[in-house]
């Protein structure tokens, strides 16, 4: 992996379109994380522009793997933790919407699910172990993303104030964006378990070689 970061700025093929993709989505969360939470509503709609952009690069970078037959040891890092850094910033500027509806508590369950998968992924590779994936984490991802879309537009739509921005506080009020995030959290959680009770072996081998 080493030398695939030290080409990784040589930009001389085709081949290089997923991982510079994958490197994009991280550079844009942390710049839509700042423009969403500004109080005017023109750099928090630029911001959502911005995490619609970063989510399609996901599409991308996956679309040029396969379409040109392309992977890498690299890519397998940066394309899991890129969107985990996009969907965490997602997720972490819902309180700033309505804490009361989106508490913390859900967040952080939500963030340890997926930072404990990923250091699976890493024990896993690092053991040489090949982990089964599942399809049901593709829906968790498409489910959580569905999620954000929505409640991150509705709180773009209550600081553009007027009509609009009264039946988006309306939504809120209803209390149904709340359990729409518990359901998130309750199938970002049962993918976790089933993660671990798929690829359980990988701990019976681990404790049987200490």
């Amino acid at each position: 992996m080493l030398s695939e970061w030290r080409n990784f700025f040589i930009f001389d093929s085709v081949e290089r379109i997923p991982n510079i993709l994958s490197a994009s989505r991280i550079l844009l969360a942390p710049l839509f994380f700042y423009l969403y939470l500004q109080d005017a509503v023109i750099l928090a709609a630029l911001g959502m522009v911005v995490f619609i952009f970063a989510a399609i690069t996901d599409y991308l970078d996956g679309y040029y793997a396969r379409r040109y037959d392309v992977s890498s040891s690299l890519g397998k890092f940066l394309d899991p933790l890129a969107d985990k850094i996009l969907t965490f910033a997602g997720f972490i500027c819902l309180p700033f919407i309505d804490a009361a509806q989106f508490p913390w508590w859900i967040i952080g369950i939500i963030v340890f699910r997926d930072i404990f998968v990923t250091g699976m992924r890493v024990w896993a590779d690092h053991t040489g172990w090949s982990m089964r994936t599942l399809y049901s984490a593709k829906v968790k991802t498409l489910v959580q993303m569905v999620f954000l879309y929505i409640a991150l537009l509705v709180g773009v739509l209550v600081k553009a104030g007027g009509a609009v921005g009264e039946l988006s506080q309306m939504l809120l009020q209803s209390g149904m964006l709340g359990w729409l995030f518990l359901l998130v959290m309750i199938v970002t959680v049962y993918t976790g378990f089933e993660y671990i009770w798929i690829n359980r072996r990988l701990f019976v081998r681990e404790s049987k070689k200490a």
